[in-house]
C-alpha cells in the first residue's frame, strides 16, 4: 500500500521560507516520478515541481522557479521542497504525488500521478 505524507507547512510572512516534506512508504522516491502540487481556493490544482524517477532531472513551473528547490533523500525515502522568498500568492494546499511505475520522467500535470498525500497548509501573510 502506497502513502504520502507530507509535513512543513505553516504561516510565514512574506519573503520567509518553509521547507515541505514529503515521506513515502511503498513506493521508492529514488526511481518513481514524485510531483509538488498546490491548490489555492477557488484555483485549479498547479503542478510546481517535479523530479524524474529516470534521473535526476528536475522541472518547475515558472511561478515558482528560482524560489523553490526540490529534492530527495534516498536513505530517508523523503522528497522536500524548500519554498523561499515566499508571496501572498504561494498560500495554497501543497500535495505531493507519486507515480505507479518506475523509471519514468515526470511531469506538472496532476493526471500524470496515481497516489497522492492529504497536503499540508502554507499560509503567507504578513
Amino acid at each position: 500500500q502506497v502513502q504520502l505524507v507530507e509535513s512543513g507547512g505553516g504561516l510565514v510572512h512574506p519573503g520567509g521560507s518553509l521547507r515541505l516534506s514529503c515521506t513515502a512508504s511503498g513506493v521508492t522516491v529514488d526511481d518513481h516520478a514524485i510531483g509538488w502540487f498546490r491548490q489555492a481556493p477557488g484555483k485549479e490544482r498547479e503542478g510546481i515541481a517535479c523530479i524524474s524517477g529516470r534521473d535526476d532531472s528536475i522541472e518547475y513551473a515558472d511561478s515558482v522557479k528560482e524560489r523553490f528547490t526540490a529534492s530527495r533523500d534516498n536513505a530517508r525515502n523523503t522528497v522536500y521542497l524548500q519554498m523561499n522568498i515566499l508571496k501572498p500568492e504561494d498560500t495554497a494546499l501543497y500535495y505531493c504525488a507519486a507515480e505507479n511505475y518506475p523509471w519514468t520522467n515526470c511531469n506538472l500535470y496532476y493526471g500524470g500521478y496515481d497516489y497522492w498525500g492529504q497536503g499540508t497548509q502554507v499560509a503567507v501573510s504578513s
